[in-house]
């Protein structure tokens, strides 16, 4: 029977993790899914500690990312992407537990054919997890259209990458970057989401992240060179897709300037001056707004002192 839901789950080296997450994935409550296993590479016993499930279940398929797909998450969601059978995708990571209504009650969100997808709340532990899950179906939601992408690219409406369901449509035109290896799917969702698609949010915890240092966000915020190179591409593609769609404002312009003095190293106000291709006036504003930025913060900050 074809799936409805295709699961897609790209693994490195996760042998201490993995069995745990795709036991979480087989409690689910909506059953007719496929869970697409991207090895990217692994050298450790991955594929001997999940045998025992893939010959149990065969929703799950183990699959090596073959040398067409760029070495990294994205290479390897992009090749599920590509095999996916399912009319609705998610992408889970596999080191996290997953909430076992979370497939039955996004599906049901996305019965109203005028949504192309379904967010909701992510959380985070350490440690053992706690299996005590909020079982109701009550929870509040609001819809989320193309004005909402600035929320978005502020992380004032986060999206993460596991807390999302997708109609596979809206991947129709739109791939993960290969080359990114931070900020993928900020930049993936934003470009998405900035084309007009209107989906819907639901207040409801329905995702549970293992938080560790070898994560990808914990090396981010270790500042790993690469990752925090990646999120320097990843904010010119995002300022280049605003341009393209006559969606950039001096509001979320102005926010990536101010960013631009934490990624010196890579010359980021440069670059963003030249992707925009910004000249005369508007070149010459932003210059002299980036000059005084930190005569302006430090201002502020001793106003704040007086005044506390």
């Amino acid at each position: 029977m074809k799936p409805v839901v295709t699961i897609i789950m790209a693994t490195y080296n996760r042998a201490n993790f993995i069995v745990e997450t795709l036991h979480s994935i087989q409690q689910q409550t909506f059953h007719n899914w496929e869970c697409l296993i991207i090895d990217d590479g692994g050298t450790d016993n991955t594929i001997e500690v999940i045998t025992s499930i893939l010959e149990q279940d065969t929703r799950f398929q183990f699959l090596k990312r073959p040398n067409t797909y760029l070495k990294g998450l994205p290479g390897c969601r992009n090749y599920g992407l590509d095999l996916a059978q399912g009319d609705y995708i998610i992408f889970f990571d596999d080191d996290d537990i997953v909430h076992p209504k979370n497939l039955e009650l996004c599906l049901k969100e996305l019965n109203d054919n005028n949504y192309s997808f379904c967010r909701y709340l992510r959380t985070v532990f350490t440690g053992e997890f706690n299996y005590n899950f909020d079982l109701t179906n009550t929870y509040d939601s609001f819809q989320i259209g193309n004005t909402d992408v600035y929320s978005l690219i502020k992380h004032e409406l986060p999206f993460n990458s596991c807390a999302v369901m997708w109609r596979k449509s809206c991947f129709n035109e739109n791939r993960f970057v290969e080359h990114l290896m931070y900020a993928e799917e900020w930049e993936l969702y934003s470009r998405i989401l900035s084309s007009g698609v209107v989906g819907v949010s639901i207040n409801k915890i329905l995702f549970f992240g293992r938080k560790h240092p070898n994560s990808n966000t914990g090396e981010f915020y270790s500042n790993n060179p690469i990752r925090k190179k990646s999120n320097n591409d990843a904010i010119l593609l995002v300022l280049s897709n605003l341009k393209k769609k006559q969606l950039l404002t001096d509001s979320i312009l102005r926010y990536f300037i101010q960013m631009a003095y934490d990624y010196k190293e890579f010359n980021l106000f440069s670059s963003i001056i030249t992707t925009l291709e910004l000249s005369g006036f508007l070149k010459l504003k932003w210059q002299l707004f980036y000059m005084f930025f930190p005569v302006r913060l430090y201002l502020y900050s001793l106003k704040k002192k007086m005044f506390s």
